[in-house]
């Protein structure tokens, strides 16, 4: 999975797209500069990002054997916690309260501006339908742009090999 497509999971929880993009904006960009700056983040049932500092070594160059230097730097690690190890492991299962919750609160809303007016109701969905047509179609223009730029440089190719066997 990658941030687009968690994204797009977290979307229906949290009410739109815009609010899921901004919320993992803000937890990546969070943990980024607080590691950065060399604290440690802990999310108690997730694991730990923190910074390590390593040392400077005498490594081999994989071609030739000969001895390299390489220099000290820091870097970024990640700890598992042991609730997320368990999850991954298959020791134990994730309950699907924190779900029907999102869904559940949803509803909820739903029926008090049902009761309000039914006008609103109708523009919300007729609005939702738009966005969800728009985040589609971007996705297929750019698979489509990405198989034309793989077939223009074997056409190149082609065209020196004949060339050079005219001449």
């Amino acid at each position: 999975m990658n941030k687009a497509q968690l994204i797009d999971r977290l979307s229906p929880q949290l009410g739109s797209k815009k609010a899921a993009t901004d919320a993992v904006e803000a937890v990546v960009d969070t943990i980024t500069r607080a590691v950065a700056s060399g604290e440690k983040v802990a999310i108690t049932g997730f694991g730990a990002f923190e910074k390590v500092a390593r040392p400077a070594r005498l490594g081999r160059n994989p071609r030739t054997g000969a001895a390299v230097k390489i220099k000290k730097t820091t870097v970024p690690k990640f700890k598992p916690g042991q609730g997320f190890k368990d999850v991954v492991s298959g020791a134990k299962k994730l309950p699907k309260v924190a779900v029907s919750v999102a869904k559940s609160t949803t509803g909820t809303t739903t029926k008090t501006a049902a009761k309000k007016t039914t006008a609103k109701k109708t523009t919300a969905t007729k609005t939702a339908a738009k966005k969800t047509t728009a985040t589609r179609a971007p996705a297929k223009k750019a698979a489509a742009k990405k198989a034309p730029a793989k077939k223009a440089p074997a056409k190149k190719t082609t065209a020196k090999k004949t060339t050079a066997r005219k001449r």
